[in-house]
């Protein structure tokens, strides 16, 4: 089992005793995600692969937050909130802009990238040293910003 998904099962079991109902909540929706991955590929997730889909479950969470806010539904915001929070917990420690952005310019000298053209060569290199540590669109909008 991974280190991963075992503190996530201590967790709810914390949650349990101090009878925390939205965080258990949450940490259930995060578990039943996970054993879905699992029974759906039949096999048991690592820490990359559960971070995958705890990463998967922020950004649905995020996505919601804005088009409740554009629907001015508040109350659908603040649940959603309280639950990236929680799902935020089991994400790595995510670097800061002028990190990524260093991470970006080494990538752009080492493949020698100078165009748009170089776009995928650039994500696919960022995307084995960032992943989980940044959003991988915030690094496309910002290669995109230094090839315009």
């Amino acid at each position: 089992m991974s280190e991963l998904k075992a503190r996530v099962i201590v967790d709810m079991k914390s949650a349990m005793k101090a009878k925390d109902k939205a965080t258990l909540k949450a940490i259930r929706m995060i578990l039943g995600a996970i054993k879905q991955r699992e029974v759906d590929e039949r096999i048991e997730l690592d820490d990359t692969q559960v971070l995958g889909v705890v990463q998967k479950m922020a950004k649905q969470r995020k996505d919601s937050i804005s088009q409740f806010k554009e629907a001015s539904r508040s109350d659908l915001v603040d649940i959603e909130e309280a639950e990236l929070v929680i799902i935020n917990n089991y994400m790595l420690e995510q670097l800061s802009g002028t990190e990524v952005s260093t991470a970006i310019d080494k990538a752009i000298a080492d493949t020698g990238a100078y165009s748009m053209q170089d776009m995928g060569k650039l994500m696919s290199l960022l995307k084995s040293q960032l992943d989980g540590k940044t959003d991988m669109g915030v690094v496309s909008a910002l290669i995109r910003s230094k090839f315009s």
